[in-house]
């Protein structure tokens, strides 16, 4: 019977401990442009942000930093990222907003600023040099 027991509890544990799914899918993500793209307009001022639509899971977000610093965030919200929900810059360019649950994240580092977010947006690796930025995965 204790045998049965230990069995049935492990079998249980094991079912139950399944890869969460609750996260932003994977995808390639390469994107290039000229730093004086039209798109790229608004990265010549610090806290500017540009959001570029087919790439990653619901599109990018670029932005430049108070420390002159280049970041890319994947639009897709992390909270219930199923439904592709896609941030949208705020204003001031410091926070963006998902339209779907009300959640803010922060544009300096993605953190999650405003429940019902607790995870920080995806960010990709950005590089630059005088001419041009890329943001690759």
């Amino acid at each position: 019977m204790k045998l049965s027991k230990l069995l049935l509890s492990f079998l249980f544990m094991i079912l139950s401990c399944g890869k969460e799914s609750n996260y932003v899918p994977v995808v390639g993500v390469n994107f290039t442009a000229a730093l004086n793209d039209p798109r790229m307009s608004r990265l010549n001022v610090v806290g500017g942000a540009v959001a570029i639509e087919g790439y990653g899971v619901a599109g990018l977000i670029i932005c430049k930093r108070a420390d002159n610093v280049y970041v890319a965030f994947d639009r897709c919200s992390t909270v219930n990222p199923e439904k592709r929900c896609g941030v949208t810059i705020d204003d001031s360019g410091f926070s963006a907003t998902d339209p779907c649950s009300g959640a803010k994240f922060s544009m300096f580092d993605g953190a999650a600023v405003k429940a019902p977010a607790v995870r920080p947006l995806k960010q990709y690796h950005v590089y630059t040099d005088n001419f041009t930025i890329r943001v690759t995965n």
